[in-house]
């Protein structure tokens, strides 16, 4: 049970808060950086955990005990602390995670992850009135002490400035919006040429088998797409020289049999996106071929 101990040592905190922060990375896809973060003399507030989530985005986690009433307003005030905190994130980051991934945080929407065992019908509904991107998450323990997070309800944020939102509508896939020919946010970009010529076809029926299973967040990030619910599921790169598109999945490799000019483990080795199995489609066959690798990627997530 996740209790609510906000100016307790990190000795005392609660149970739950400590097994989710030891398995953030698992369980939210977030690299855990500190707990029970002072935010100063001006929020008066200790945030939960502080975190680095794998999009390189920072991220902010509120737990309640019960129904997480209040919870939308508070995850604003953190989020505004953290406007103001860059320099102070940034070095704790540096200390944490080294230099490199401190200078290239990306700072254009950063999350907040409110875990509780319920919300209301008000905050579910509020949630999507936000420009922040806010997910809420429930928890539940079963017997045996086993712990478990359902994604309830999630808004994807935008970028924080009129002039910043418009350059990036301009040149990137908006999470979650749709055209209004009813095309999902991606198929969209495609048809305005964001996407490379040779691959719009191909990538919006690519587009269209990562999207068939229930609710998926799109959203453009510096190297790539990320299809993502509670954690990035798929990432997406295109390579127009080579007339293909570069899938990277999160699916246990040595289950996977592999196969030369298809797919590759790419366990050790460094690469743009998330997810350590590369699937290469450059034809409907290898997207009809990957079919169930991306199925077992989203059951698994």
């Amino acid at each position: 049970m996740v209790r609510r101990l906000r100016r307790a040592a990190p000795s005392r905190r609660a149970a739950g808060q400590r097994r989710v922060e030891a398995g953030t990375e698992a369980m939210l896809g977030i690299r855990f950086l500190a707990s029970e973060y002072p935010t100063g003399p001006w929020h008066r507030g200790r945030i939960d955990s502080l975190g680095l989530d794998e999009n390189g985005t920072p991220a902010l986690i509120e737990y309640k005990k019960g129904v997480g009433s209040g919870v939308l307003s508070q995850a604003v005030s953190y989020l505004s602390w953290l406007d103001s905190a860059r320099h102070e994130f940034e070095a704790l980051v540096k200390e944490k995670l080294g230099s490199e991934v401190a200078e290239s945080i990306d700072w254009r929407n950063p999350r907040m992850v409110c875990i509780a065992a319920g919300f209301s019908l008000h905050d579910r509904v509020a949630v999507h009135r936000l420009r922040e991107r806010i997910d809420l998450v429930r928890y539940r323990v079963f017997e045996g002490g086993l712990l478990s997070l359902l994604l309830i309800e999630s808004t994807p944020g935008s970028t924080r400035s009129i002039s910043e939102r418009r350059q990036i509508r301009e040149r990137e896939v908006t999470a979650g919006a749709a055209s209004k020919d009813g095309k999902t946010s991606a198929q969209a970009t495609a048809t305005a040429g964001a996407i490379p010529s040779c691959l719009q076809e191909l990538y919006a029926e690519l587009d269209e088998a990562l999207t068939v299973w229930g609710e998926v967040e799109v959203a453009q990030l510096r190297h790539y797409i990320a299809y993502r619910r509670m954690v990035n599921v798929a990432s997406v790169i295109f390579r127009p020289k080579h007339e293909a598109i570069l899938v990277y999945l999160k699916i246990d490799q040595d289950t996977v049999e592999l196969e030369e000019g298809f797919s590759r483990d790419m366990r050790g080795i460094g690469h743009l996106g998330t997810g350590d199995l590369e699937v290469r489609i450059a034809s409907a066959a290898d997207l009809e071929k990957a079919g169930p690798l991306i199925r077992r990627a989203f059951e698994a997530a």
